[in-house]
């Protein structure tokens, strides 16, 4: 028996095809509109992320260091040593970040305020204080 090789290809026709498309379509009008609506939100989100990344690579520092950065070391402290005794000689970060509008953050420690470190990013407008998209994403009061 010699059967063409083609007679049992399982595939898609091109009618399911096109209903595929058309569906995810449809969902993409639907789903586009409500993330293209929120590009600020979705900034803030991952500054606040970022910053708890942040976070944590300062507490591997002071557990490998017995201390945090001063501000003068600044971030950059967890990606090159800056001569500390006891430094991952790995690092703790890949690179020295930047929040989501391509500002570095704002690292001060010890903090003014009697905390360990502030870790800021100004938002939107770079500038302290602020309101809604334009208001400062603070370390010590991310939910």
């Amino acid at each position: 028996m010699n059967r063409n090789k083609w007679q049992y290809s399982h595939g898609f026709t091109l009618i399911e095809l096109m209903i595929v498309i058309v569906i995810l379509g449809l969902l993409a009008t639907i789903i586009m509109p409500k993330i293209l609506n929120r590009p600020e939100q979705a900034r803030r989100t991952k500054a606040a992320v970022e910053i708890r990344q942040i976070e944590s690579a300062l507490a591997l520092f002071k557990t490998d260091t017995g201390r945090y950065p001063t501000t003068a070391e600044g971030l950059a402290a967890l990606v090159t040593n800056p001569g500390i005794k006891n430094y991952n000689s790995e690092g703790y970060l890949p690179k020295v970040p930047v929040d989501p509008w391509g500002k570095p953050y704002v690292y001060i420690s010890p903090s003014l305020a009697g905390r360990d470190y502030d870790l800021v990013s100004c938002g939107k407008d770079n500038e302290k204080g602020g309101t809604g998209d334009n208001a400062d994403i603070e370390s010590w009061n991310i939910e």
